[in-house]
C-alpha cells in the first residue's frame, strides 16, 4: 500500500500477511485447535494476532501508504516422526511489500566525485537493533536471550514520512536532484549501509563516528556503527548541492548529518575524535570480496503422510463441515485485519479488499492508478499454501503461484508476459527433511512452472530459521514451520475500471466453474481436512502447467471481451466458499448444483465466473476447445436462500458463521458493542450504500471560470506527519486552482505568507504523530507562534475559503477562536470503536449556506473515512450539521460502522456561520473521481460527486 507518480521511488501498496499457530479465543473452543503444550512464556497466537496487526497498521496509516492485500493463516499439526515436535508458526510470519514508480532519470546513480558528501538522513542512532540481522537468522530459542532482546526495533512512522518527503522533494527537482546515490539502512545499521554506499559509488570513504546523529551519548563506537535504528537513509550529495539539500531538510523538519566524504583510494576509514583513534581502516575489498557460496546437501527421504478419512461412513455432515470451515481463520472474513488500515490514502486506489454496496472483504486483487487523470495503473495479488508443504513442498509452491495468478487475472492485464512475481521464502533450513523440501519447492517454480508460464521472478527474500525450541521439563519441544512461500504478483493494467469482482450481477445469469481437465478433487491440507484434525497424503497441484496457462489466458480473454459479470477464484475452503463469498458480496441466494464433499471442499486450481444464461452453451464449448473443463455450478436466487441438495440455509445465517471469527477477534480487541452492531448489520438492509444525488456530477459548474485562464491560488497546508497533500492538490487542480504546497514551517520562517492565497486546505495525516491529540500539536504550534497566529487570523477574516479534512479538520477545530463564526465547532475524540477506522460510508448533505456545498443539499453520497479520532463532541448550541452519517434509507445513524466513529448527532462535517470555512472528517479529495470509489453505481461517469465540492469553491472565488 502511492503518492505522485514520477516523483521518485515510492511504495505503492502494502501487502500484509499474518501466519500464526492455532488461535485460542477465550470462551470459544474451536474445532481446529490442537494441543501444543507450549509454556506460558511464549506469546500465544491470539496475542500475536491482536497486537501484531495493530503495529503494522499503525505504521501503514501514519506513513501514508494504502494496505490493499494480504492473507491470514493459522496452522499447527503434530509431527509424524517425533511426538515432541509440531508443525506450526511459533515463529510467526508477517510480510509487507509493494510496488513503486520511478522516473527513468532516477534509476541510475550519478557520478560520485572525490569529496562528495556522505549523509545520514533521518532518525538518530539508538541502543536498539543490535544483532537484529543475526537474531533473525536463528531459530527462536537457539540464540542468547540478550541477543533477542537487543534485536527489538522501535518504529517511528512520522520520521519515515519526513524522510520520504525529503526524498520526494529532491526527486521532484528532476535533473537538479541533489541526491546522487541513495541506500536504505537495514540489517547491520550504518556498518552495512555506508560501506555499501561507498562500494556502489566505486569509491572509498572516510567517516567520523561522532558526526552520526545520536540519541544516546553513552553508546560505544561499535554500538553507534552497528545499531539498526530504523527510518534512516544514507546518500551521496555533491558539495555544490549541499546547501539546497539542507534547505529541503529544514523545511521538512527532517534531521540529517554529513558523516563523511568520498575518496579515491577505495578504502574505508572510520574515525572517532572522542577516542582519538580510527576503529576501522581497511580496504573495501576486505568487506566486499567474494565469500564462498553456502552449500547444503541432503539425503532424499519420503515424507510420511496419512490419507484423509473424510469420505464414506467417516464423512462429516454438510452442516458440520460448513460450520467449521466457514469459521476457520484462513477461510472466514478478514475484516478485523482490513478496516484498521488506511486503504484510500493517496487517492490512487481503484480496487481495495472491500467490494459491493455492502462492503464485503472478498476482492481477489488490488488495483492502483498511475495518476489522477488516466485509468492505467498496477495490479497486485498474493498467494500461499503453506500447510500443503508438510505433505508435498513442491505442490505447495506451485499452488502458491497458482493462487496469486488466479487472483491477479481478475484485473484487466494485457497478458501473462507482463506479470512479474516476488517470492518470499520461509523455511527451517537444516532441520530434518526441510533442506530437501526447500530445494524441491524452489526448483519446481524456478526451473519448471514459471518458465512454462512465461513469468519471471526477479526479486524475493528469505528467512531460513523458521523453528522454535525450548525445554518443557525434561522434554525438548520443537515447533517447525513448513516451507512457506508467499508469492506477490504484479502487472500493469490499462483500464482499472474493468477489474472483475465477486459481486454478482444476478438476474438471468449462471455461475460456471472453469478448471483443469481431469480434476481429482484432492482434499489433502484443505481447510476441511484441517478442521477435522487431518492433513492427508494427496494435495491439490498444478499437474499440467500448460493447461493452467490456458485457464489464465481464457479468463483474461473472456474478461477483455466483457463476457464475465463477476469472478472469484477457488481457494481456501473450496468451491462452496467461493460461491458463498459471491453470495455474501451481493446478498443474493444461490441454487448450488454440486453435492459431494470432495467437489465442494477441494481446493484445486479453478475459477468461478458469472455469465448471462444465454452465453452458457458458447462458454462451455469455448472452454472445451481451450482444453479446459467447465460446468454450471450455481444459479443466483433473489430470496437470499442458499439451496444445496436437501440442505437449505439463509445467506445471512451462513455469512454470520463466516464473519464470526473476525467478529470475536474484533470484540476482544476493540469495543464489544461496536463489534456486535457490525455483526448484526449482516442481516440488516440498512447497511447497504444507496447513493441519491440531487445534481449531475458531470455538470462542470467551474468550466467557464477555468476557460478564462485564471487559476486562484490555494494553499495546500501540511505539517510534519501529514500525508494527504498530493490527492488534495490533485482535486483542487482539476477544479481549476493553482495548488501550492505550503508547509507550516514556511509560514513560521516567513518565506510564505497566506496573504497571497484565496483559499486554504488543511490536509489529513498524523501531524506530530498525534501524540498531543488529534490535530492538537499542529494547532498548538500555530497558536503559540505569534507571527503564525496573526497570519492565520488575518486570513480567516478576509473573504477567503477554508477546508479542513481529517487531521486538518481536527487542527482547524482547535483554531476556532481565530475563525469568525466557528464558536460552536466540536472537538474530535477517540473513535467509539477504540480503533482506527478505514471505511467507505454514506453521508447526507443537509441544507446549508456554504459555498463549498452549493447545489449538493439533499444528496446522500458515499465517501472514504480514515481516522482514529473522529468522534465529534460538543456542547450546546450544537454546530451546524451540514454533513451527517446516514444508513441505506438515508436516515441519520449512530449505528456502527455506518457511523464509523460514534459522533453525536452523526456529525461528519460542519461550517462557520457564513459557510466559508468547512471542516469534515471524511475525505472528499480521495474520491473526486468515480474510479477512486471502493464501490459506485454503474451509471456514474468519470467525475465523482465530490468533485462538485471543489468546483463550487472555484465558482465562489470567481
Amino acid at each position: 500500500d502511492e503518492g505522485a507518480v514520477g516523483r521518485g521511488s515510492k511504495p505503492k501498496a502494502g501487502l500484509v500477511g499474518y501466519t500464526t499457530s492455532h488461535l485460542n479465543i477465550p470462551g470459544d473452543p474451536q474445532p481446529w485447535e490442537l494441543p501444543t503444550g507450549k509454556p506460558d512464556r511464549i506469546a500465544s497466537a491470539l496475542d500475536i494476532m491482536l497486537e501484531g496487526p495493530i503495529g503494522a497498521a499503525g505504521f501503514n496509516n501514519e506513513y501514508g501508504r494504502p494496505a490493499l492485500g494480504g492473507y491470514f493463516r493459522t496452522f499447527e499439526f503434530p509431527h509424524a516422526r517425533q511426538p515432541e515436535w509440531s508443525w506450526g508458526y511459533h515463529k510467526p510470519i508477517m510480510i509487507a511489500g509493494g510496488v513503486g514508480v520511478i522516473r527513468s532519470g532516477h534509476i541510475d546513480a550519478a557520478e560520485i566525485p572525490e569529496g562528495t558528501k556522505l549523509i545520514v538522513l533521518g532518525g538518530p542512532a539508538m541502543l536498539i537493533g543490535l544483532g537484529g540481522g543475526a537474531a533473525s537468522s536463528m531459530g527462536s530459542g537457539e540464540s542468547d536471550s540478550q541477543l533477542d532482546f537487543a534485536s527489538v526495533q522501535r518504529d517511528n512512522a512520522e520520521m519515515q514520512r519526513r524522510c520520504q518527503e525529503v526524498i520526494d522533494r529532491c526527486c521532484a527537482l528532476g535533473d537538479d536532484n541533489p541526491m546522487r546515490l541513495i541506500h536504505d539502512v537495514g540489517a547491520g545499521g550504518l556498518s552495512n549501509a555506508l560501506p555499501e554506499l561507498a562500494a556502489d559509488a566505486a569509491r572509498g570513504a572516510r567517516f567520523e563516528l561522532r558526526d552520526v546523529p545520536n540519541a544516546d551519548e553513552g553508546m560505544s563506537p561499535m554500538e553507534i556503527w552497528c545499531n539498526e535504528a530504523q527510518e534512516r537513509y544514507v546518500m551521496a550529495v555533491a558539495p555544490e548541492d549541499l546547501s539546497r539539500f539542507e534547505q529541503i531538510c529544514a523545511r521538512e523538519r527532517c534531521p540529517y548529518a554529513v558523516v563523511g566524504e568520498a575518496r579515491s583510494d577505495k578504502r574505508i576509514e572510520v574515525t572517532d575524535r572522542l577516542a582519538k583513534k580510527s576503529p576501522i581502516d581497511l580496504p573495501l575489498a576486505a568487506l566486499f570480496g567474494k565469500p564462498p557460496k553456502m552449500r547444503r546437501s541432503f539425503v532424499r527421504r519420503v515424507r510420511p503422510a496419512t490419507p484423509t478419512t473424510l469420505d464414506g461412513e467417516n464423512a462429516p455432515s454438510l452442516e458440520d463441515a460448513l460450520a467449521r470451515v466457514l469459521r476457520f481463520p484462513a477461510v472466514g472474513s478478514k475484516k478485523f485485519l482490513i478496516t484498521i488500515g488506511d486503504r484510500s490514502i493517496t487517492g490512487l486506489v481503484a480496487r481495495d479488499q472491500m467490494v459491493g454496496p455492502y462492503q464485503v472483504p472478498v476482492a481477489d486483487v488490488a488495483v492502483t492508478l498511475a495518476d489522477y487523470d488516466g485509468l492505467s495503473g498496477e495490479a497486485m495479488a498474493m498467494g500461499e499454501r503453506s500447510p500443503a508443504a508438510v505433505v508435498d513442498p513442491a505442490a505447495a509452491a506451485r499452488m502458491a503461484v497458482a493462487e496469486a495468478l488466479q487472483n491477479l487475472v481478475a484485473a484487466p492485464i494485457d497478458g501473462l508476459s507482463r506479470v512479474v512475481l516476488s517470492a518470499n521464502w520461509m523455511a527451517a533450513a537444516g532441520f530434518e527433511d526441510e533442506d530437501q523440501a526447500l530445494y524441491d519447492a524452489v526448483a519446481t517454480i524456478g526451473l519448471d512452472l514459471c518458465p512454462a508460464l512465461g513469468i519471471a521472478i526477479p526479486v524475493g527474500k528469505d528467512s531460513l530459521s523458521m523453528s522454535t525450541r525450548w525445554r518443557d521439563g525434561d522434554a525438548d519441544r520443537v515447533v517447525v514451520s513448513p516451507v512457506s512461500l508467499n508469492i506477490s504478483a504484479f502487472a500493469p493494467v490499462t483500464d482499472a475500471r474493468r477489474t472483475l469482482t465477486p459481486v454478482l450481477k444476478a438476474g438471468d445469469t449462471v455461475l460456471v466453474l472453469i478448471e483443469l481437465p481431469g480434476a481429482r478433487n484432492r482434499l489433502g491440507a484443505s481447510a476441511l481436512a484441517q478442521c477435522f484434525g487431518q492433513l492427508g497424503d494427496d494435495v491439490p497441484d498444478i499437474d499440467d502447467p500448460q493447461a493452467f496457462k490456458a485457464l489464465l489466458e481464457f479468463v483474461l480473454s473472456g474478461s477483455a471481451a466483457g463476457r464475465f459479470t463477476a469472478y472469484h477464484d477457488r481457494s481456501d475452503g473450496g468451491l462452496i466458499v467461493t460461491l458463498l463469498e459471491m453470495a455474501f458480496a451481493t446478498r443474493a441466494g444461490l441454487d448450488i448444483e454440486e453435492a459431494s464433499l470432495p467437489a465442494l471442499f477441494s481446493e484445486e486450481p479453478g475459477v468461478v465466473v458469472e455469465i448471462a444464461s444465454s452465453e452458457l452453451p458458447a462458454l462451455l464449448r469455448d472452454a472445451q476447445d481451450a482444453g479446459l473443463a467447465a460446468r454450471r455450478v450455481a444459479t443466483p436466487r433473489p430470496d437470499g436462500r442458499i439451496i444445496l441438495g436437501s440442505h437449505e440455509s439463509s445467506r445471512a445465517e451462513l455469512e454470520r458463521l463466516w464473519s464470526e471469527t473476525s467478529h470475536r477477534m474484533q470484540r476482544i480487541r476493540d469495543d464489544a458493542g461496536c463489534a456486535g452492531q457490525e455483526l448484526a448489520g449482516i442481516g440488516d438492509h440498512r447497511s447497504r450504500m444507496v447513493p441519491k444525488l440531487g445534481f449531475d456530477p458531470a455538470d462542470d459548474v467551474a468550466a467557464p471560470y477555468i476557460a478564462s485562464g485564471a487559476r486562484p491560488r490555494v494553499a495546500i497546508l501540511r505539517e510534519q506527519g501529514v500525508n494527504g497533500q498530493i490527492e488534495m492538490a490533485a482535486a483542487f487542480h482539476r477544479a481549476g486552482f493553482d495548488a501550492v504546497d505550503v508547509h507550516t514551517s514556511d509560514l513560521f520562517s516567513g518565506q510564505v505568507s497566506l496573504e497571497n492565497f484565496a483559499a486554504l486546505a488543511a490536509c489529513g495525516g498524523f501531524s506530530y504523530g498525534d501524540v498531543l491529540g488529534a490535530g492538537g500539536g499542529w494547532a498548538k504550534s500555530i497558536l503559540f507562534h505569534p507571527q503564525a497566529r496573526d497570519t492565520f487570523q488575518a486570513f480567516f477574516e478576509r473573504d477567503t475559503l477554508t477546508l479542513g479534512v481529517c487531521n486538518g479538520c481536527q487542527m482547524l477545530s482547535r483554531l476556532k477562536a481565530l475563525i469568525p463564526g466557528a464558536e460552536t465547532w466540536p472537538r474530535f475524540e477517540r473513535n467509539r470503536s477504540e480503533q482506527f477506522e478505514g471505511r467507505s460510508v454514506m453521508v447526507r448533505i443537509n441544507p446549508n449556506t456554504s459555498p463549498w456545498l452549493d447545489g449538493m443539499a439533499g444528496s446522500t453520497v458515499p465517501i472514504a473515512v480514515a481516522h482514529g479520532e473522529g468522534r465529534a463532541e460538543f456542547r450546546d448550541p450544537a454546530p451546524p450539521a451540514v454533513l451527517q452519517y446516514v444508513d441505506g434509507l438515508g436516515e441519520v445513524t449512530e449505528t456502527y460502522p455506518l457511523n464509523p466513529n460514534g459522533s453525536r448527532n452523526a456529525l461528519a462535517g460542519t461550517t462557520s456561520v457564513d459557510g466559508r470555512a468547512l471542516i469534515m472528517m471524511p475525505h472528499p479529495e480521495r474520491v473526486f473521481r468515480t474510479v477512486q470509489n471502493s464501490w459506485h453505481p454503474e451509471d456514474w461517469d468519470e467525475d465523482g460527486p465530490w468533485l462538485r465540492l471543489f468546483r463550487n469553491a472555484r465558482v465562489a472565488l470567481a
